[in-house]
């Protein structure tokens, strides 16, 4: 899938293949998800892109070339990989923090990514991940972005423990990942999102209540069958969460990323409460603006989370395997190429309950 230009419609159409780098390989792509961070980059929202480019950070597949230098892996590796894939000689990637490699590689970013048959990724022993026999394709391409970011985001960031609350705004593939997580973890959860079919998902997967919302800000609040009209600005929906949490959630997560849900996650939180930014901030008028008075006022701690370096995985597909995590369950539908260049430049707006993986074989 080949994107011309920013904003250009994206068509799909041979290319030449990729070859293995020094110290990276080829992996065969068997599924790639499909995501909004993919709709930032076709809306010109990182300047990182060089054009025309292919875009696709969440994948999985098989190994197929294999560059000099590589030690760990070997053709036919079953692999996933962090959508942000460390160098592998900085200091950050030797503690383990490759997620925020200054010299860091994007696929579908920095160079071109997993929309194709095949993909090049960079430093394979520092950034790839086995993947478990009992963990298939499309579930690991669930992992790449948007599960693993609302992982790490939860445990090593806002650090939840059982019993406190979670809001967690926007209920997509990293919002209904949250829930999972929160409840998995013992957490209480209120889902919020404008979608009522996605709110449905969330409270399946353990949100204790839901909060609707309408429109491209929060419009009502709907707790129990009750709607109440909310303020442009949202303030009512965080009241509403403020009265089920009985003064506020202890986390707060926006997994949608507009100035809009991130006040709505802020607001939403008790005095002193942690809240983790997820879903990309576009800039309006330079910056977006945040109720940066309540922050200080209420001593509230703002995270940013960007991702999960390779070396975190196990603990996770540990979870999976044991049926305690079930990502598979956020996979709402598999489509191809095609149809998944058809849906991208709708993709901000799409009302999806869930996961959208692409099949680069269909």
């Amino acid at each position: 899938m080949v994107i011309e230009d920013v904003r250009a419609q994206p068509e799909v159409r041979e290319v030449s293949a990729p070859f293995a780098p020094h110290g990276g390989v080829v992996v065969d792509v068997r599924a790639t998800g499909l995501c909004r961070s993919d709709w930032h980059a076709w809306a010109g929202h990182d300047d990182a892109i060089t054009w025309p480019h292919v875009p696709g950070h969440e994948l999985a597949g098989v190994v197929s070339a294999v560059g000099a230098g590589v030690q760990r892996w070997r053709v036919g590796d079953r692999v996933t990989v962090p959508f942000v894939c460390g160098c592998g000689r900085c200091s950050w990637c030797a503690d383990g923090d490759a997620q925020v490699c200054p010299d860091q590689e994007q696929p579908g970013f920095t160079h071109w990514g997993s929309f194709a048959e095949q993909v090049a990724l960079h430093a394979a022993d520092t950034n790839l991940v086995a993947l478990p026999e009992g963990v298939d394709f499309a579930t690991a391409a669930s992992l790449g972005c948007r599960f693993a970011t609302a992982y790490r985001a939860l445990v090593a960031r806002a650090r939840l423990t059982k019993g406190e609350w979670v809001t967690v705004v926007g209920a997509g593939g990293v919002g209904l990942s949250a829930v999972m997580i929160a409840r998995a973890l013992g957490a209480r959860v209120v889902a919020v999102d404008r979608n009522p079919a996605a709110l449905a998902v969330a409270a399946e997967l353990g949100a204790e209540h839901t909060v609707v919302a309408g429109g491209d800000v929060v419009g009502a609040g709907v707790r129990g069958g009750d709607a109440r009209e909310a303020g442009a600005d949202g303030t009512d929906v965080a009241s509403t969460v403020m009265e089920l949490t009985g003064g506020g959630a202890h986390v707060a997560v926006d997994a949608v990323g507009s100035e809009q849900t991130c006040a709505t996650a802020l607001l939403s939180l008790r005095r002193r409460g942690r809240h983790v930014q997820v879903g990309l901030l576009p800039p309006v008028d330079g910056h977006p603006r945040v109720p940066m008075a309540r922050v200080i006022g209420w001593e509230i701690d703002v995270l940013g989370s960007h991702g999960m370096a390779a070396v975190d995985y196990p603990g996770m597909l540990a979870l999976i395997e044991s049926g305690a995590l079930a990502p598979q369950r956020l996979v709402e539908r598999v489509v191809g190429l095609e149809e998944a260049a058809a849906l991208l430049p709708g993709f901000d707006t799409a009302s999806v309950a869930g996961m959208t993986i692409i099949d680069p074989s269909r």
